[in-house]
């Protein structure tokens, strides 16, 4: 009977074990509460950025071509971004900032 018991429990901890990696990253709905509006500002910047590392990587293309497009994109970007509100990020934990000052002499 005892021996059952056992078998019983380290088969149900072996599931659970199991199951509770699958589970981990349910949470990502904490740190996504942003609207549709601000995930196509985000993708528009994203796309910006990946245009100008792009051609800043390109040494066939002329710099006379590339510039006008890089500046272009920077100001875009700086756009974009102005448009967007400054993160409130939903932490699980408090900040490290919430404790107190240490003080040495």
């Amino acid at each position: 009977m005892a021996r059952r018991r056992v078998v019983l429990a380290s088969t149900a901890f072996l599931i659970g074990a199991g199951v509770l990696p699958a589970t981990a990253g349910d949470d990502w709905h904490l740190y996504q509460s942003h609207g549709p509006l601000w995930h196509a500002t985000h993708r528009a910047i994203y796309e910006s950025e990946n245009r100008i590392a792009f051609l800043e990587a390109a040494p066939e293309i002329d710099d006379g071509y590339k510039g006008p497009i890089i500046t272009g994109a920077r100001a875009g970007i700086r756009r974009l971004d102005a448009t967007l509100q400054p993160p409130r990020w939903r932490w699980a934990v408090q900040c490290c900032y919430s404790r107190k000052p240490i003080h040495l002499r």
